[in-house]
């Protein structure tokens, strides 16, 4: 089993432990707060999203998922949190499942009365309507407990991050909006023992360094150029690159090239 089954097995076994009494939930109070949810999404220009941890599945998306991050609503609605979760550059899903199986453990460490009184933020990287990965900012704070105290429903804010540089990896950070004390969650960054590159795309990278184009690229190295283009492909997807000018300059400082 990889880690990634390893951690996403116990975080669901983790939000499993609540138990809730379906007969206790009133999902008018929810309804009641839809048409705020809306505004809120209008005027802050924001993708808001509500999951439900008795359902285990997002029961309100808004309307500009798609005109912000080129989400598909049909496949929103029909698919879920997979989805979501499929958007995630692979690293930083990892880190955030982590991060976010860390949380849920403190809050059920908490007092009742205290499990509303924080949200986390996270900055990580997904795809957007181009299949280019960009850097976003989610707000995440607990909308409704139950009457047991369970974490029922949880309100997410997810913004363009103004830090659009993906090497950086993902940060992540438990904020009490009473004090405005902040607990800093694992950081994570790319590193050489993360990505490993072969010695053709190493190759064909040092020619891109040098500027020179697939064609030019191809003749030094007698190969077609698709294969040229596959490599740079590979590369990009690699360092989680858009463009080759941003796989150099990933790859120079990741000391990869």
């Amino acid at each position: 089993m990889s880690e990634l089954e390893q951690i996403g097995q116990e975080y669901f076994q983790v939000i499993s432990q609540q138990v809730f009494d379906e007969d206790q939930l009133d999902y008018t109070v929810f309804e009641k707060q839809v048409p705020f949810l809306n505004q809120m999404a209008a005027i802050k220009n924001s993708g808001i999203s509500v999951f439900d941890f008795h359902k285990k599945e997002h029961i309100y998306n808004s309307n500009n998922m798609h005109n912000l991050f080129g989400y598909d609503l049909d496949k929103i609605e029909k698919i879920g949190t997979d989805y979501y979760d499929s958007r995630i550059h692979p690293e930083d899903y990892l880190c955030l499942l982590k991060n976010g199986l860390s949380l849920i453990k403190y809050y059920f460490s908490l007092p009742v009365s205290e499990r509303k009184d924080f949200k986390l933020q996270n900055e990580y990287r997904i795809l957007n309507a181009h299949d280019k990965y960009i850097k976003v900012i989610e707000q995440q704070q607990v909308l409704e407990l139950d009457a047991q105290g369970n974490l029922w429903l949880a309100l997410s804010v997810l913004d363009i991050s103004p830090n659009q540089d993906v090497i950086d990896g993902i940060i992540s950070q438990l904020v009490n909006v009473k004090t405005g004390e902040t607990k800093q969650f694992e950081r994570a960054k790319k590193s050489t023992d993360t990505i490993e590159l072969s010695k053709r795309e190493k190759q064909i990278l040092s020619y891109v360094k040098e500027g020179l184009l697939s064609k030019e690229i191809s003749n030094n190295l007698s190969i077609s150029v698709h294969t040229v283009n596959t490599h740079r492909q590979n590369i990009l997807k690699k360092l989680g690159a858009n463009n080759s000018f941003e796989a150099v300059e990933y790859a120079t400082k990741l000391r990869l090239a």
